[in-house]
């Protein structure tokens, strides 16, 4: 009776599905944007091969209800036999060359070679995912019977089995609600009880007056937080800027306002402008406007060098908006974070313009990974008409901004998607690993905007719709760390991708999501433009940050 109980809720097994199961495994071992090992491949390839099981049982639904003819005896027996054989040759093929794949793609990239293919351990994982995703498939099957029956005692049996469908579709989405709900809200309160540990075990504030949280200013520096206080803490001095550019320097101003001090984005961007102005940042020769990830952190990689580059007449502004890890921040709180940043430039871009224009500093917005989707939508450029802002350096942008892929269509004919020309390069221009963004046909005009987006980065080319056709820059000769055997197959490499954005953030620096300070510095160059800057001056400043200072050369997007 168990035994029954039990093979009626998994149900019968069938082979053909398990082939096209095993095609998309297959199809699951060709190289994406970044290298996986043993364990995520296992993972990958069990939910693929489960995916294509199921698609299997659909098209054979769909084949049974549409009536259509059904192969049986020695001719089913023939199909079956060959459609082995050629699924399992195509498994062996692509399987021995994975590894030369993977590790081609890891040679790129400067990683460490895979001394072996791990067979048996992605062959064990990817069993044990496909057997739990089999099973929770099945299991809500026997559901949807289940309900279906008790239907069947009160109406005809079309209108049971849609009715049975829709109440356990119902079912599902109710129960998987509410307990993502209830995970999202023990994160939040884990965020936040975390976030007010470190303002309740805040070290002592800066002595300096002149510094953002110290005693003259207007942040209460407890509740900044700690990505907050390591920035206006960290970063070179004027003696160290002094040292490094044979002059005298000032000391750099920046200011920083915590998601705790203020109730609204509005108040948080009125307490910056307001500290701006205790600081005296107007007076200086450069403002910058940044937008944090989403746990607020500031990348020293960034911000360190432009400091440099201006002899430390410079002063840079940001307002925190979540304490969340900037996955979840993009999920759960995209609407703070845009609207954080908005308040930000309107407040800043407001009093900005109503200075003497040869009075003010130069403004640029900056953003990196979730901060330039936040610091593009901010930009508003019907805002920005009558006294437009000089410049915009975003990097890492997250496929889903708007302003981004508006202007990636814009591309010019011929040119690369993960590194397109955009008319004559005197508005917009592209940097990467390999570009500068200093060659273009013309000079630069009134506004300068500079995109940096590595080739091998999903967070910025991971396409939703490659769930059905290939995203565009597969269709593009490959660029330097991009590997020659992608395969675009339909839903596969949509998982790819997908693994690929949570692997991004620890690839090695250059390549993924792991932005770092020597490409931060020729874009900076390019839309700040440096007084007496020269080409010698990026050199000296890329060795010295291949020295480490402030330890930012290397970086992983928080």
């Amino acid at each position: 009776m168990i035994a029954r109980a039990i093979s009626d809720a998994i149900g019968r097994f069938s082979v053909p599905c398990l082939l096209i199961g095993l095609l998309f495994f297959a199809a699951s071992l060709t190289p994406s944007l970044i290298p996986r090992g043993p364990m995520v491949q296992g993972i990958l390839g069990g939910l693929v091969t489960a995916i294509g099981y199921f698609t299997g049982q659909i098209v054979g639904f769909l084949w049974h209800a549409a009536d259509m003819p059904r192969l049986t005896g020695r001719a089913a027996r023939s199909l079956k036999w060959i459609a082995s054989f050629c699924t399992l040759t195509i498994f062996v093929w692509v399987l021995g060359s994975s590894l030369t794949w993977q590790n081609a793609l890891r040679e790129k990239m400067g990683m460490e070679l895979a001394d072996a293919l791990h067979l048996w351990q992605i062959l064990f994982i990817a069993i044990a995912v496909f057997a739990a995703a089999f099973t929770l498939g099945r299991l809500v099957a026997f559901l949807f019977r289940l309900i279906r029956a008790r239907f069947y005692r009160v109406m005809p049996p079309r209108r049971a089995n849609v009715i049975g469908l829709i109440a356990v579709f119902a079912l599902l989405f109710f129960v998987t609600r509410d307990g993502i709900f209830d995970h999202v809200v023990s994160g939040l309160d884990e965020s936040y009880e975390a976030a007010q540990a470190l303002f309740d075990n805040a070290p002592p504030p800066p002595s300096d007056p002149r510094m953002t949280g110290s005693a003259g200013s207007l942040i209460d520096w407890a509740a900044i937080g700690e990505p907050g206080r390591n920035f206006i803490t960290s970063g070179p001095d004027a003696a160290a800027i002094s040292a490094f550019m044979g002059r005298p320097a000032k000391d750099p101003i920046r200011v920083y306002v915590g998601r705790a001090n203020g109730e609204t984005p509005r108040a948080r961007a009125e307490l910056a402008l307001a500290e701006l102005k205790r600081q005296g940042a107007f007076d200086r020769a450069v403002l910058v406007v940044a937008s944090p990830t989403g746990t607020g952190w500031m990348d020293p990689g960034s911000h360190d060098p432009v400091e440099y580059m201006h002899n430390g007449d410079i002063a840079t502004v940001a307002a925190q908006y979540s304490y969340l890890q900037s996955p979840l921040a993009l999920i759960l709180e995209t609407d703070t974070g845009l609207e954080q940043a908005t308040a930000l430039q309107d407040v800043v871009h407001g009093y900005w313009k109503t200075l003497p224009a040869d009075a003010r500093p130069r403004l640029y917005v900056h953003g990196l990974s979730l901060g330039a989707w936040s610091s593009m939508h901010a930009t508003n450029l019907f805002r920005l008409m009558d006294d437009p802002i000089d410049g915009a350096f975003w990097a890492g942008p997250p496929f889903p901004s708007a302003f981004w892929n508006y202007v990636q269509r814009q591309r010019e004919p011929g040119s690369p998607w993960v590194l397109p020309k955009i008319g004559d390069g005197s508005l917009v221009r592209y940097a990467s690993h390999t570009s500068d963004a200093s060659r273009t046909e013309a000079g630069w005009g009134r506004m300068r905007i500079v995109f940096l987006q590595y080739s091998s980065d999903p967070v910025v080319f991971y396409d939703p719709y490659s769930l059905w056709r290939a995203p565009p820059w597969m269709r593009d000769p490959p660029a330097e760390d991009m590997s020659e055997h992608f395969v675009f197959v339909p839903v596969v490499t949509q998982f790819q991708l997908a693994l690929d954005m949570a692997l991004s953030f620890v690839s090695p620096p250059g390549h993924g999501h792991a932005y770092y300070a020597q490409d931060y510095i020729a874009p900076w160059v390019e839309v700040t433009a440096p007084q007496g800057w020269t080409q010698a001056d990026t050199k000296r400043l890329e060795a010295h940050c291949d020295n480490g200072f402030q330890a930012g050369c290397s970086n992983a997007i928080r």
